[in-house]
């Protein structure tokens, strides 16, 4: 083993003072045969060290070889590939791989035909091989397969050891790949994700994956193609850039804009994502199809266009032949057109409106027609109909068009028509439920829970929470775990927090899983995480949004918000994170999109801007406008992703009940602009804290519906008054959901007072289901777990509570008797629907109330 351990000391040193092969430099591979056992022996007769070699040979019909040792083969047919192990990559100048020469097992004594080692013979006669195409990246991959049995090496051809990769291919239609070894496997169509296990995501220097590269089968026998490593060629060569667009012409001009049109792109080897348009050397507009409009253009000008391609990785195609285009003269017409008539809505959506409108006519020709929404320029179209997209949801917009001639003159508006934009939920009832990030601890409530309590099938939307802000990066954070602090008065108790444990690190047993089968603690996701991706598979219609913030974690949306460049950092970090699903990598979970497709949107918790929240938290005086700005960037940036993708996404956020944290932090018809849902806080009105840190002396209903005509404090908390609070404000009560609270706030050493202990003289927080929160019981432990409270419904409120007697508890909860008078109340109000914090708190009847309810 001293002798062995020496000699590879020595091959590791060759390897890393090797130099590349030039073009002239001949490898010769030399074939014996003894019995069934075959064998080559590489030599290097030149000057240099050269790196990077495999053999290629066919065999006769029928043989196959097995049993490789110093290297890999894979064999197609008659032909086989053989790729040397890491150790003897490299040949030194002068030397040969002895005594590690590549030997495998041959099912037929037979001599390989058509022997070549990098392309050329290898007997070292003829033409010597080409040189390689130059690498763009220091990983490549080499796929091969033995029948169904498929198997990446990855090869590092780099002098650093480098960490973390991950592999995309394509499959034929109907191909699939499966039961994964050393690696982990995702598919998509014929779309293929590979990531590494722990223990080989660090390839070495000059080293390989071997003997661990990841292995898989296939369905059936298939060629891996498109193949990518890092989003770079598996072969390591760098793309071919798209071709160039063709036949650029200009259909119609106008004295201020000229309106071209060219070809498509045949793609390299990325898809063409869009199309860049230059007058002279500037660019001046792009596009993702093969027409555009140039505006902005000076009159009785000339003007020289050229259209590049643009791929996936912002690589250019040569430009096509200038183009030369003057635009109009508007000397020579001053006569408008018609105005357009009978202007119409044709369709909705939640998020754009259809229009039509009869053509206009002119006597010079009708150049286009502009859309206005509000008084304002939205688009311009050549036709008589137009779909405005990017639109606000449960929304009225007032549209006109304008007929334009090609010299700029425009017609009058045409009839004004309002249209509204659609629910995000169709014509139902929304119902969101979170779903806490720690319930899978003391509650031991994992996302399979929302399956077997069938609350799944009845929930419309699930928000994860909460994920917390970079103290330092203004940045979303994830990839630690760090626990909070125990003091819940300690300003900084959240700041570096996180679990990526728990969202997709830790492994789930069957038992945990929503589809019953364990995690192995090699995926590349795991944790909750993984367990929405399955829930997701399962309810296809249940929409996941990641919550930022919550109590603990707002500390810095204040910093976030307070510049255009910081909203646009943290925003686009965010997308980055969990839409795009670029987790950080932890624990060998995580990496380039690993979670992505899990979450539909982003939902915000800031608590609260422009007020006090939790101690320590940053508050500005411009935090409402700044407010107003973030969520409108977070619109923006998610839109914009829309255009990529095709996909829309949400936007939701966690709102306050209290009039006096609405007018410090919230812009509502602002706001309104952008958000889908307000989920407007509909409980903890009352209540003792954990710490006694609130209001300990005193019970009150913590989510009554109606102001209670027996409230002591000076202002009357209520569900009715906060949503009074957002239709004043004219948001669309279909934007609106109320929330309900799975969950009791309670006191003890309570006195009767003639009214079972309704507001009346209390000794601090009751005992908690855990020693942690006290004050707090999750529903189905409230009702199990407090002996003798018995339940009561005060009917003028519309609130429920449980007393255990004179000097006892008294607890505030919603159950099944409060939330159906709730849901009748918010239907007759039409709004949107209810929100529930947390799922963890039930165990099915109270989910169940409410879908009764909302039917």
């Amino acid at each position: 083993m001293r002798r062995l351990a020496a000699v590879l000391s020595v091959i590791v040193l060759a390897i890393a003072m090797a130099s590349p092969a030039s073009a002239a430099d001949r490898l010769i591979a030399t074939f014996t045969l003894n019995g069934t056992q075959g064998k080559f022996v590489v030599s290097n007769p030149g000057a240099s060290a050269i790196s990077g070699w495999s053999i290629e040979f066919d065999l006769p019909a029928g043989v196959t070889v097995s049993n490789a040792q110093n290297a890999t083969t894979s064999q197609s047919g008659t032909h086989v590939t053989l790729t040397p192990a890491f150790y003897i990559d490299t040949v030194r100048a002068n030397g040969n791989t002895e005594p590690y020469s590549p030997t495998f097992t041959l099912s037929a004594a037979a001599q390989p035909g058509g022997c070549t080692i990098d392309g050329a013979r290898c007997d070292g006669t003829g033409d010597p091989a080409p040189p390689p195409a130059p690498l763009t990246a220091p990983l490549t991959a080499t796929y091969s397969a033995n029948g169904t049995q498929a198997k990446f090496v990855v090869k590092n051809n780099s002098g650093t050891a480098l960490n973390g990769w991950s592999i995309t291919f394509e499959l034929p239609a109907g191909v699939t790949a499966s039961a994964a070894q050393n690696g982990t496997l995702s598919q998509t169509g014929r779309q293929v994700t590979l990531n590494p296990a722990f223990y080989n995501t660090t390839v070495a220097a000059h080293g390989s994956t071997e003997p661990y590269s990841p292995a898989f089968t296939l369905s059936s026998a298939a060629q891996a193609t498109n193949c990518r490593v890092n989003d770079v060629r598996c072969d390591g060569s760098a793309d071919s850039p798209p071709g160039a667009p063709g036949n650029l012409r200009a259909p119609v001009k106008t004295t201020t804009t000229v309106s071209l049109a060219w070809d498509a792109s045949t793609p390299g080897s990325l898809p063409v994502t869009g199309y860049q348009v230059y007058n002279g050397a500037a660019l001046v507009t792009t596009a993702t199809g093969t027409t555009t409009t140039v505006t902005g253009l000076a009159p009785n000008t000339g003007y020289s266009f050229t259209v590049q391609a643009k791929d996936r990785k912002g690589n250019l195609s040569a430009a096509n032949g200038a183009l030369a285009v003057r635009t109009n003269n508007p000397a020579d017409d001053t006569q408008p057109p018609t105005t357009p008539t009978n202007l119409r809505s044709t369709g909705t959506t939640s998020s754009a409106v259809a229009l039509a409108w009869n053509a206009s006519t002119d006597d010079k020709g009708v150049a286009g027609y502009d859309v206005y929404v509000g008084g304002a320029l939205t688009t311009t179209v050549a036709g008589t109909t137009a779909t405005v997209s990017g639109l606000s949801p449960s929304t009225a917009y007032t549209f006109q068009v304008r007929a334009r001639d090609l010299y700029d003159n425009t017609s009058a508006p045409s009839n004004a028509v309002t249209a509204s934009t659609g629910d995000i939920v169709g014509s139902g009832y929304a119902r969101v439920g979170y779903f806490v990030q720690w319930g899978i601890y003391g509650r031991q409530y994992f996302v399979r829970n929302l399956d077997t309590t069938g609350a799944a099938a009845k929930l419309t939307h699930l928000n994860y929470a909460f994920a917390n802000i970079d103290p330092v990066n203004l940045t979303c954070l994830n990839g630690v775990t760090k626990g909070t602090t125990a003091n819940p008065q300690d300003p900084s108790q959240g700041d570096g927090s996180g679990d990526a444990d728990a969202d997709y690190g830790r492994p789930m047993s069957a038992a945990q899983s929503v589809d019953g089968v364990a995690d192995t603690g090699w995926e590349a996701l795991r944790g909750n995480f993984n367990q929405l991706r399955k829930l997701k598979a399962k309810y296809p219609n249940l929409k996941v949004l990641i919550s930022i913030g919550g109590w603990t974690y707002s500390k810095y949306f204040s910093d976030v918000a307070a510049t255009d460049a910081s909203r646009r950092k943290f925003v686009s970090s965010c997308i980055d994170m969990y839409i795009k699903g670029n987790l950080p990598v932890y624990n060998s979970a995580g990496g380039v999109g690993s979670a992505g497709g899990i979450f539909d949107g982003i939902d915000l918790d800031w608590e609260w801007p422009g007020s006090d929240g939790h101690p320590g938290n940053h508050v500005s005086p411009n935090d409402k406008a700044n407010n107003t700005l973030l969520i409108a960037e977070f619109r923006r940036q998610l839109d914009a992703l829309t255009t990529e993708t095709g996909k829309r996404y949400q936007l939701t956020a966690f709102t306050p009940a209290d009039p006096a944290k609405i007018a410090a932090g919230w812009d509502l018809p602002q706001v309104a602009k952008s958000l889908d849902i307000f989920n407007i806080q509909g409980y903890d009105f009352h209540g003792a804290g954990s710490d006694n840190s609130w209001e300990p002396g005193r019970t009150g209903h913590q989510g009554n519906l109606y102001a209670d005509a027996d409230d002591p404090y000076s202002f009357h908390f209520s569900v009715e008054n906060a949503v009074n609070s957002y239709l004043q404000a004219g948001v669309n009560p279909r934007k609106l959901t109320i929330g309900l609270a799975y969950y009791g706030r309670g006191w003890q050493g309570v006195a009767d007072g003639g009214r079972s202990g309704e507001w009346q003289a209390a000794g601090g927080a009751a005992p908690g289901q855990f020693a942690e929160e006290a004050g707090t019981r999750g529903y189905s432990n409230l009702v199990s777990g407090v002996p003798g409270c018995t339940v009561r419904h005060d009917e003028q409120a519309v609130a429920t509570y449980c007393f255990t007697g004179n000097g006892g508890q008294w607890w505030s909860f919603d159950d099944a008797w409060s939330i159906g008078r709730k849901t009748a109340w918010l239907k007759s109000k039409g709004l949107l629907g209810a929100m529930i914090w947390e799922m963890s708190g039930d165990t099915g009847s109270l989910t169940t109330a409410l879908d009764a309810g909302l039917k």
